[in-house]
Formats: C-alpha cells, structure tokens, sequence
C-alpha cells in the first residue's frame, strides 16, 4: 500500500492578492500615512531626523549630510512598486514625522513585509507610531494577504522588542544573511499571520481606544500585554 506523504492543508478559493494601488494612503486618528513625495516631505523629515544620527545604525542607507541629500533620496525612491514608501505625517502638527514602507511584496505566496522604518524621536514610542504600524497590517490582512513579515538585524534588540510588542511571532535568525555598510548582518525573523490577526486587531484596538489613556496620557494596559495572548513565538534575545 502507498503511503502518501503529509502535505499543507489545501487552500480552498485563495487566490492571490493586489499590490498595494498607487497612491495608497492610510488614514488614522492620529496619524496619516501618505506616499512619499521627496517636495511634500523631506524638508520636514531631514528637520526631524537632524541630530539623530543613531536611527541610521541599522539602516543600509544614511546618515545624510544635508537636505538637498536626503532630498535627492527620496526623490530616488519615491513612486516605487517594491518598497512602497509612506510618509508618517501626525495629524495635530501636520508635519511629516517618519517613514515606513512595504517591501518584498510576493502575492503569489500572499506574503509582505514592513520595513525601512525611520521614526523621528518625537514619533517613538508614542500612539501614533503603533497606530502607523496598526494601518499597515489592518490594510495587508483586509486586501487578502497571509502573512506579514518584520526583518531586521539580528544586532538591533529595540526593533526585535518593538516587534514582539506588535504581535509578532520570532522565527530565528538567518546567519550571515547580507552585508550592508560593509558589516555582517545577520537577520531576526518575525512575522504575523492571517489566522492571529483577528484577535490581534482587537487587541490594538483595545490598546488604541481613548478609554486605555488616562488624563495626562499614561496608557492603562501595555499592548505588549494584549498581544502576548496571540503570539505563537516570543523572542528569546529581548
């Protein structure tokens, strides 16, 4: 008798799913993600960016010297299908305050990735960053894709932690991965899939509702809090 071999569940009406359109822009309540223009936003990105040379570290790109160079990136990268680049614009200043993209878009395997994420200092670490990220995955799992990647290097513990406290699983480390500024990289990889989004997304949207801050802004319950229930992985390096 033939022994058939185990095989991945069968996949019943997927099909694959849409690039992200042109021009696609995400609205918040805190925070609109827009594509990145190099005359809309990289005056108000390279202001934001001065000074804090430390968020290029583990970026295959910058620190830039001056506007009219950071300019000249943007303008460079701007309009591309892979990355698709946003500019994290707050929705009290109006400024443009980070930037984010998809990357390594594969509908075929109904995989993106987020990445080249550069956050101002007055951007880290607040509501509207994690609603940034909130956006972005809430778009990739309602347009049909399955899973949703976080990469970073392996050296780059505040992006590994970061991650977990976004619900993302951690599936290890490539080693030797890439090189980038002449520097070995290794890669932690991480990811959320379709199945946890659901009881993800209500997660973020028990962590992001008005009622989870108190008077002066202190937030009531951590999302690390909330979305350990839903990862399948916790990263050992963090």
């Amino acid at each position: 008798m033939q022994i058939q071999a185990p095989q991945g569940h069968l996949l019943a009406n997927w099909s694959p799913p849409p690039l992200p359109p042109a021009g696609l822009t995400l609205e918040g309540k805190r925070i609109r993600l827009e594509p990145l223009e190099a005359d809309d936003h990289a005056a108000d990105l390279f202001a934001a960016f001065s000074g804090h040379d430390a968020l290029w570290d583990y970026m295959p790109y910058g620190p830039f010297s001056s506007a009219s160079a950071y300019h000249r990136w943007v303008k460079d990268h701007q309009g591309r299908n892979d990355p698709v680049f946003f500019a994290l614009r707050d929705a009290t200043t109006g400024h443009a305050v980070g930037v984010t993209s998809y990357l390594r878009i594969s509908p075929e395997a109904g995989s993106i990735e987020v990445g080249h994420i550069c956050l101002s200092p007055a951007l880290q670490r607040t509501p509207a960053a994690t609603e940034a990220m909130y956006l972005m995955m809430d778009w990739a799992f309602a347009a049909g894709y399955r899973r949703y990647e976080w990469k970073c290097n392996a050296l780059n513990l505040p992006s590994r932690s970061a991650a977990q406290r976004l619900g993302f699983s951690y599936e290890g480390i490539f080693r030797n991965h890439m090189v980038s500024k002449g520097r070995n990289r290794d890669t932690a990889w991480l990811s959320v899939i379709d199945s946890e989004w659901p009881a993800l997304r209500e997660a973020f949207a028990a962590w992001l509702s008005p009622v989870n801050f108190d008077a002066t802004g202190k937030q009531r319950e951590r999302l690390s809090d909330l979305s350990r229930l839903v990862r399948a992985a916790s990263d050992p390096g963090v």
